[in-house]
């Protein structure tokens, strides 16, 4: 059973290296290692090229396309049965495609295989992301797995990072990677993919997932989290034949939700504000630059 393994590069050089050899590192071996290079302009490029190892394929973008342009080329490259995808500033345990691949002979009908993740990195940031994480594992572990996690991973974020998943590759061979948000990619594949099949979690922390303010999905101030979710779902509505009386409650508590959270958002940088106007110290939370 082969696997691909997708690495996107853009200006990652002072973790890139790292990055590699924790998949050159895997105890299982038969893979291919896909980097694509997106028209980095530091040293990137450079380091990727250092490496001399036949399992890797090293492709430069001729300008800066962006994610989902990409991860669609590496896909398209891709030789292997299951694509595991990894960023350019997170890493792996030696074991964790040995482990996934045990999981995947085990539940052959599943297409979705992730793991939970251990943080690292900036402490500030892992602080903020700690009482997500803890009530994504307690959500996680009521689940009985295998299961279809279509209509449970808009109402809960149960895929933590790209890093931790891995994917049948023939559920890629018809999908649609037009996402309407760069950065939420991850999540815009991993909501047509579930429709199509079930889905495995693993409870060990086989990924690494750096915390750090110039993460990608942070360089994008403007991330709407929520709508991007909304607008897969319903385009997966408009090219299948979902049940509306299943789906459109669905859809109505999933907007919902989203005001939801935007309100919370909102609130908060309220309170920040009406603070800074009566110069109460606030707690600080790298969330808010700060």
């Amino acid at each position: 059973m082969k696997v691909s393994v997708i690495i996107t590069s853009y200006n990652y050089e002072q973790y890139i290296k790292d990055v590699i050899k924790s998949v050159l590192n895997q105890t299982f071996t038969d893979f291919e290692l896909i980097i694509i290079d997106d028209c980095s302009s530091d040293n990137s490029a450079e380091i990727i090229k250092s490496f001399n190892d036949d399992r890797i394929k090293f492709i430069q973008n001729d300008k800066n396309y962006g994610l989902k342009y990409s991860v669609k080329k590496a896909v398209e490259t891709a030789q292997g049965e299951w694509i595991a995808f990894l960023e350019s500033d997170d890493l792996w345990v030696s074991n964790n495609l040995e482990t996934r691949l045990k999981y995947a002979e085990k539940y052959p009908d599943v297409g979705i295989i992730f793991n939970d993740v251990e943080e690292f990195g900036d402490r500030k940031w892992i602080e903020a992301v700690k009482n997500n994480f803890t009530r994504t594992r307690k959500i996680l572990n009521k689940m009985n797995f295998p299961k279809n996690i279509f209509y449970d991973i808009n109402i809960y974020n149960l895929i933590m990072t790209f890093s931790s998943v891995m994917i049948k590759r023939e559920f890629f061979e018809n999908l649609n990677f037009d996402t309407p948000i760069d950065a939420l990619l991850d999540w815009w594949i991993y909501i047509h993919v579930s429709y199509q099949t079930k889905a495995f979690y693993i409870k060990e922390k086989l990924t690494k997932w750096r915390q750090h303010k110039q993460s990608y999905i942070f360089r994008k101030k403007k991330t709407k989290f929520k709508s991007a979710q909304i607008e897969a779902y319903i385009d997966i509505y408009k090219h299948n034949n979902l049940n509306p009386l299943t789906f459109l409650p669905f859809l109505v508590f999933s907007v919902f939700l989203m005001l939801l959270h935007r309100l919370k958002f909102y609130s908060i940088v309220l309170i920040r504000k009406i603070k800074d106007i009566l110069r109460i110290k606030k707690r600080q939370s790298p969330l808010f630059d700060d």
